[in-house]
């Protein structure tokens, strides 16, 4: 169980050390307009990009009923709905008490369903132990992966029906609290996180099953770095950085060990996204550097072998690590936090390559 040094009040918003923003907290709708999402005032609210160009907002969602903790996790379906989970202090208890809180946005600018309870995987009361990682399956079931109060994994997964299953038990143990869960090209759920003798991997082999746990690989992880993207292949890629602080990509079904690929410029958390720049698909990792800067290195996606990468800059010192997702046409669109905690966006840039343009306050 994490200690109360841990809790999500005793670190400042959006540090490094503890990236309270998860998963796709800026999300493109059907329609090609994006959202954004942020945590504020002990509920969430939302930016809505206008047709015209712009935004609005923000506006709260989620019925605004308070007492959430100042983080949030986002997943996007295929169907293009946006499921987001918050941590809730639990009404009348010890504020170290929490419980999951799960809502749904189905179409960009629309209220978003009211906040409900999911409970913990420990029962509805329990202390904070992890930062929830949350993705969709193929046919649009949210499942919601935290960990729990043994060290391991839990998962909740919604049902075809409506609901939710209960809590299942994933097993393991001394496992990052920053899991990744991220959906194959099958449609299927994973979630990669790593353990201090190395890294694991839960994946899904049947539709709507429980994810199974695979034996642990022997490697030197940093813990709280880890990120992932499907590729091409509709295989999935972690990254994240080794002791030496190197950023290394590991794929399981496409090779039987981690590939080194460069230098780190920082020690927090990566982020990645699967991009195109001339027609040709890339794989796109950002980071912060020791300034707080972002810098931003590609590759060809799934080339591991042989790729070297190579870091530029781009927009200002930020709070926490950006997300990455892309327009319409595959170009880059990131958001981050300025260091006042307000949202700034940068679109795809003018000419060739893959680095975001010029960055707005929104």
């Amino acid at each position: 169980m994490a200690n109360r040094s841990e809790a999500p009040t005793a670190h400042p918003h959006g540090s490094s050390a503890d990236p309270r923003l998860r998963g796709s907290w800026l999300a493109r709708g059907k329609e090609g307009r994006f959202s954004l999402y942020l945590p504020r005032d002990g509920g969430v609210v939302r930016w809505t990009e206008n047709a015209g160009g712009g935004w609005s907002g923000p506006v709260p969602i989620g019925g605004g009923s308070g007492g959430l903790l100042p983080g949030l996790s986002a997943g996007q379906g295929a169907d293009g709905y946006v499921h987001l989970v918050a941590l809730r202090s639990v009404a009348g208890g010890d504020p170290d008490r929490v419980e999951l809180v799960h809502t749904t946005q189905y179409q960009t600018g629309r209220p978003a369903l009211e906040w409900r309870s999911i409970t913990h995987p420990n029962g509805a009361a329990h202390q904070w132990t992890g930062t929830p990682s949350v993705t969709v399956d193929g046919i649009g079931r949210a499942y919601v992966f935290c960990r729990n109060g043994g060290g391991g994994i839990s998962v909740r997964a919604q049902k075809d029906a409506g609901g939710w299953h209960p809590w299942w038990d994933l097993l393991g143990s001394k496992t990052d609290p920053l899991p990744v869960a991220v959906t194959n090209g099958s449609g299927f759920v994973e979630l990669y996180s790593s353990h201090a003798a190395g890294l694991v991997r839960y994946v899904q082999r049947e539709s709507g099953a429980k994810p199974l746990r695979e034996e642990l690989l022997p490697a030197p992880v940093t813990m709280g770095t880890m990120a992932a993207v499907r590729g091409p292949s509709g295989h999935v890629t972690a990254f994240y950085l080794d002791k030496e602080g190197r950023v290394c990509a590991w794929s399981p079904e496409r090779a039987s060990a981690p590939v080194p690929l460069g230098e780190a410029v920082g020690e927090g958390p990566l982020s990645v996204v699967r991009c195109s720049a001339d027609g040709l698909d890339h794989t796109l990792l950002a980071q912060r550097d020791s300034s707080g800067r972002l810098q931003f290195a590609s590759y060809p996606a799934e080339r591991e072998e042989g790729a070297e990468l190579r870091w530029a800059p781009s927009g200002p010192a930020v709070q926490g690590p950006p997300v990455l997702t892309v327009d319409a046409s595959g170009g880059v669109v990131a958001a981050a936090l300025a260091p006042g905690g307000e949202p700034i966006v940068a679109g795809r840039a003018e000419g060739a390559g893959l680095l975001p343009g010029a960055w707005n306050r929104i």
